[in-house]
Formats: C-alpha cells, structure tokens, sequence
C-alpha cells in the first residue's frame, strides 16, 4: 500500500491506546457530548454536525495552537495554488 499511495502507512495494535494517543483525545472530547454507551443514531444529523462544527473549532496543541478547520483551509490553499 505503501509503494502504491506513495505514503507511509502507520499501525497501530488493537486496544492498545498508548499508541494512539491523539485518537483518544479526540474520542475523550466527543464523550462531552455523547456519553459511552449512548447509540448515536440518538441523536439528530444537526446535533452530530454541531458537535463536529464544536471539535472542528477547538485549537489543538498539536496542530500549533490552530484549529483543525484552520489547519484544512490552509492546506486547500496550498493544493489549489499548485495546481
């Protein structure tokens, strides 16, 4: 897969969280709205969109203090002046 997309492929192993640490973060910040154990087909399509308008917001430390949708826009204008 990796020689195919010419890009790296990262593993992690099943139920170990250690390894997946940002992941985890992001699942802990969507527990604020949804409770474990909670079926999401619960709650309404404009509910899941303002939770995920709600994380897409929220600056990462990881990301250098920007937020995701920051972080995305930017890199649509870096592919479109390319092209």
């Amino acid at each position: 897969m990796e020689e195919l997309a010419d890009t790296l492929v990262y593993f992690a192993h099943p139920y170990t969280s250690c390894e997946k640490g940002t992941n985890e973060w992001h699942n802990g910040i969507i527990r604020r709205f949804i409770p474990k154990g909670k079926r999401i087909d619960s709650y309404t399509a404009e509910e899941i969109s303002n939770i995920e308008v709600w994380c897409n917001s929220l600056p990462r430390r990881i990301l250098g203090y920007r937020t995701p949708d920051e972080v995305f826009e930017a890199e649509l204008d870096r592919i479109y002046r390319a092209a």
